[in-house]
């Protein structure tokens, strides 16, 4: 994890499904919940969606704060 991989959660939007629109960092946990046991996408999406995942399960969202300023 690094810095630009964090800013890219609060920039990319989820391109399909049911949160379409929504910023990763904005999807509710349930939904990454769902992706962690299903199985994440492949690609930059994927790995952007496991990270916002890891921080939801470890409630750590309040590290992107400083971000969204």
């Amino acid at each position: 994890m690094n810095s630009d991989q964090l800013a890219l959660l609060l920039t990319r939007e989820m391109p399909y499904g049911k949160y379409k629109g929504r910023k990763i960092a904005d999807l509710p946990g349930h939904y990454l919940g769902w992706f962690a046991r299903e199985g994440f996408p492949s690609g930059e999406l994927g790995g952007l969606i496991a990270l916002m995942y890891e921080l939801d399960h470890n409630n750590l969202r309040a590290l992107l704060d400083p971000l969204r300023r």
